[in-house]
């Protein structure tokens, strides 16, 4: 059998970069999304710095429950303006593609992570006199809240609208969440129709990576019926 001739290889060559690229935008648009975690509000469940990978496939198929952690676009202003990026207009331009393509994780200038505590249909209120938030008058435990916050540093009752999700972060102390942004246009919901999709995985760096628990339904963990 006849080697292949250089001149054939390098014909090929610019067929399968293009091809692979054109695999990795379908698999980020419709599958996987890789992002990178900029704060400490989900402490500890992710770290600054952590690369995770984000399910999009789940959200099509499936409703989003208590208890999973999600990406979502901020349509309501959360961030505020992002910063210029101090880059050269070249490296912005080349990182921005590879980001596109998922080679780079996205730095989330658009984005946020949040855990789910309330789902359309729910009242969410903080606290019942043990100090646990209630989720439809039910006490729920909160394993992942980062250790020595509360549940919530500030009282509220919320009922979640058909359509929205009632976020917080497990770094209940450094998040701004929900319970901060009840004056925006969506009051402090987040659309179904933003979300991004479930995290799932972390990456990177290699210390720290884990699969992220898919989230217990909050009302089966059940502390005590409130009265």
């Amino acid at each position: 059998m006849r080697a292949p001739k250089k001149g054939s290889l390098l014909r090929e060559l610019p067929i399968i970069i293009v091809s692979a690229l054109v695999v990795s935008v379908i698999v980020k648009t419709f599958f996987i999304h890789f992002f990178f975690i900029p704060s400490g509000s989900m402490e500890n469940t992710l770290q600054i710095g952590d690369r995770i990978a984000v399910n999009k496939l789940a959200s099509y198929f499936s409703e989003i429950k208590r208890g999973e952690v999600v990406v979502f676009r901020d349509t309501s202003g959360w961030l505020g303006a992002p910063a210029e990026s101090a880059d050269p207009k070249v490296v912005q331009t080349v990182k921005s593609a590879l980001v596109a393509v998922g080679v780079l994780p996205d730095p989330a200038k658009q984005y946020l992570i949040k855990r789910t505590i309330g789902v359309g249909g729910d009242t969410v209120t903080c606290c019942d006199a043990k100090g646990f938030l209630t989720v439809n008058g039910i006490s729920v435990k909160e394993p992942y809240i980062f250790t020595g916050d509360k549940p919530s540093d500030s009282d509220f009752k919320v009922k979640v609208p058909k359509g929205y999700i009632w976020v917080m972060g497990d770094h209940r102390g450094a998040s701004a969440d929900s319970r901060f942004h009840t004056d925006d246009i969506h009051k402090g919901l987040v659309p179904v129709s933003s979300v991004v999709g479930r995290a799932t995985f972390v990456v990177w760096p290699f210390n720290h990576i884990k699969f992220l628990s898919v989230g217990s339904d909050l009302s089966k963990v059940v502390v005590n019926k409130t009265k």
